[in-house]
């Protein structure tokens, strides 16, 4: 075989030469798609944590985020991972939103404003 033909990877019948680089790429997992998952999940962590140090993280609108936790909740439910609450839970955590909610009392006024404003204004017969 001549410099020529080994520098382009062939062999002189011009069939593919064994070591170049179309032969060495296998359908293996390499670098980071071979390491296990908590490891590539660290790796992510820290490059996560860089990017907003740095200011360049991608910041999500609320409808993406709804978006990206919808798709997370799906699958969650599909592969069998999903939190299952229990009723005792459910009612902490309704409490504890509800707490929180409430002591805003700016937001609660402007709740009660719009409530106000959809029944017309109209008070119930026994108010009257």
């Amino acid at each position: 075989m001549s410099d020529k033909e080994k520098s382009h990877g062939r062999s002189p019948h011009g069939e593919q030469a064994h070591g170049s680089i179309h032969s060495s790429i296998s359908g293996s997992a390499r670098g980071f798609a071979s390491m296990d998952e908590k490891k590539q999940r660290e790796i992510a962590s820290k490059g996560g944590k860089a990017a907003h140090e740095k200011g360049t993280a991608h910041e999500f609108t609320p409808e993406e985020a709804r978006e990206a936790g919808s798709k997370g909740g799906r699958v969650a439910h599909e592969r069998g991972t999903a939190h299952e609450w229990t009723s005792e839970e459910a009612r902490a955590a309704g409490r504890k939103g509800g707490q929180s909610v409430s002591q805003n009392r700016e937001h609660m006024s402007e709740i009660g404003k719009k409530g106000g404003m959809s029944s017309g204004g109209t008070t119930l017969e026994h108010e009257r």
